[in-house]
Formats: structure tokens, sequence, C-alpha cells
């Protein structure tokens, strides 16, 4: 099976060298079980030498991706920096990726990889992962493409996408398992030290409400809920602050913030909570009534879907001081 690593103009060396040593790995693996390599990997890229780590590192690639006509699995790391100039910079590749795929290739973006992949066009209409931090960036940019928030992987057909940064091994790691075996993948997250059944990436996500919408009243309204999100706050007293119905605040409130008010209020209280469980030796209780929550079910329960852990959970692996229930 041929695996081509794309080395982007300006990539991650951090995203670039994971997936190259992993499937080279696991062919060692592979030949300690008594079985046949499965795995041809290469780096291509759009010249022979590319820089990566703005400059810091330079990689050599076995074949420019203009003369690959075909290869079984296309692996797309993540740009280095500003997205629109990693696009730009790759802007050349776009075409060859499209190719590949037309002619039967898998293709994997890894973390915000998932720009240059969704430049091609062939995610309109479907699924797709990428860092937590860019989750937004990524909706205005490609509204045709159903961004899963929070996920470390996601799978459409051949087309695969990681979460943000460690998650990529995740990816990594199934692709190995998907194309080998169960026991090889399962070696690598031994001999690298991974997880290898970790599903999402939403307890390392940060919540900064989307400000950039140009809406200057629902922008008041963040504001306002960030500064008071301790008081017990309803969506009618949301309302009273602005100049319209109900229903049309909720509607450019969502438009504007990919958020319901509720949803926003959560997350913002949430968010808060978090912070509170890093850096203070609160109890879970103080914690929970000092981000305006009163109902202990409640709390934990909205913690957990927003964080995939307990509060339990999330402080026991957080905390930076010694907390006590």
């Amino acid at each position: 099976m041929q695996v081509s690593v794309f080395v982007p103009q300006y990539g991650v060396i951090e995203a670039i060298t994971p997936a190259f040593r992993s499937f080279n790995t696991a062919n060692e693996f592979l030949t300690v079980f008594g079985k046949k390599p499965v795995f041809k990997v290469e780096y291509v890229g759009l010249n022979e030498y590319v820089p990566a780590n703005n400059g810091e590192y330079t990689i050599k690639t076995d074949r420019l991706i203009k003369d690959v006509a075909h290869t079984d699995l296309l692996i797309i790391p993540p740009t280095f920096g500003d997205t629109n100039a990693g696009i730009q910079a790759n802007a050349e590749a776009i075409p060859c990726f499209k190719k590949l795929h037309k002619n039967g290739a898998s293709l994997a973006s890894l973390c915000i990889g998932a720009f240059l992949l969704a430049e091609t066009g062939l995610l309109d209409g479907k699924k797709c992962s990428t860092h937590w931090a860019h989750i937004n960036e990524f909706k205005e940019k490609y509204p045709l493409i159903d961004i899963e928030d929070g996920a470390v992987i996601t799978e459409h057909g051949n087309i695969y996408s990681s979460g943000g940064a460690s998650s990529l091994w995740n990816l990594i790691l199934y692709l190995i398992e998907k194309f080998s075996d169960r026991e090889t993948a399962v070696m690598i997250s031994k001999y690298f030290a991974l997880d290898i059944g970790r599903d999402s990436q939403s307890q390392f996500a940060i919540f900064k409400g989307q400000k950039n919408h140009g809406d200057e009243e629902i922008q008041k309204i963040q504001d306002y809920i960030e500064k008071n999100y301790e008081d017990k706050i309803s969506v009618e007293d949301l309302v009273k602050l602005t100049t319209v119905g109900r229903r049309t605040f909720e509607r450019r409130f969502k438009d504007a913030t990919n958020n319901t008010p509720i949803e926003y209020m959560q997350r913002v209280r949430i968010e808060a909570a978090k912070k509170f469980f890093e850096a203070s030796r609160k109890n879970i209780s103080e914690v929970m009534y000092g981000v305006g929550y009163t109902d202990t079910k409640a709390f934990r329960d909205i913690f957990r879907k927003i964080t995939g852990l307990t509060p339990i959970e999330y402080r026991n692996k957080f905390a930076r001081v010694a907390n006590e229930v």
C-alpha cells in the first residue's frame, strides 16, 4: 500500500513526521509478528526541498506531487501560522489532491490540514474535523461542510480528518489499524505512549465567543453574559436589552455566534468553571454556585456535555493545585 505524506509549504514539522514514522514503524512491527510489511511510505511536495515551521526545518521529498499519478493514501498535514497564507502557498497542490482522489486515493487531513483538504471541494456536503480553535474560522470559510465540533476523527467514505494537535495521532492509529490490523495499531500506541481510544478533543477546548460577526447589538449581549454569568439570566432578560422581539433576537444571536443564547450562557459558565478547577482550591459545590448553577445534576450534565468529562474528572486532570472534594 502506497502512503504519500504531503509536505506543505511552511508546514508544521510536528505534524508532518508522525505519519511518516508511524507507518514505517508499523512495517517493523508487522515483520516482528511474522507478517509482510504493508506500507510503502514517501514524502511528496511541490518542491524537492520544502521548508517547515517558518523555515526552521527543511524536508527533502521523495517525489514531486505533480508527478504522482496514483497513491493509496495521501496524508495532508497542517500549515504553520495563518491558514489563508498556508492555502495560498500550497494552491498548486489542490488540483493534485483532486486528481489523486479521482484515481482512487484515500485522503486524510491532520489538524488544520483540513483547510487544504476543504479547498478541493471534496468535503462539500460531508462531515469534517479540525482543531477546536479553528472551528468558527472553518465554518465561515466553508459553509457547505458539516464541521464536527470536538470530534477527534471523522470518516466519510475514503476521506478522513482529525481534530487538533495530538489528535492527529489518533487518526494515524486508526488508519494503521484499518489498513493493517488492530495488533499493530496497539503496538504503535504503546511504542509512542499514545491513547488509542480518545474520541473527543472537547476537554482541551477553550471557549471564545464569536465576536467578529459585525452585529453590535448581539456583541453587547455577549459582553453582558460574560460579565454577569454568575447571575440568574433568562432569555427574556437579554431580549429586554435589545430593540427587537424574542424571535428576531434568537435568530440573530444564533446567526452571529453559532450558539443559541442558552447554549452561549452554558458555555461561558462552564468555561469559567474550568478556570476555577484549574487554578483554585474551590470544591465542586463552590464552583457550581460561583458560575450560576444551583442544581448539581444539571451542572454535572452540562459540564460533561461540553467537556466530555465530569467536573471531578476535569479537576483531577487539570488542577494546578491539590483539591479536596
